[in-house]
């Protein structure tokens, strides 16, 4: 799996500035605990949200945050 790194720092002299971004990342189809386990399942299989080896990720994901947290939302 490729790790996701930052491009290296870029001096050009100019004084730090601080953005804010804002982005929307979806939402389940419905406010029903499959679609949210759906939604979650996708949302926190993608390796650019979660940078751990999957061998870690996936018993974590599969094994309690699917299983607890849709009946919760």
């Amino acid at each position: 799996m490729p790790a996701f790194e930052s491009a290296p720092q870029y001096e050009h002299g100019l004084p730090d500035s601080l953005g804010v971004l804002l982005v929307n990342l979806g939402t389940p189809d419905a406010a029903t605990p499959a679609a949210v386990r759906t939604y979650l399942s996708e949302f926190l299989s993608d390796p650019r949200v979660i940078e751990l080896p999957p061998l870690i990720w996936w018993p974590i994901l599969h094994g309690y945050i699917l299983r607890a947290r849709p009946a919760k939302s």
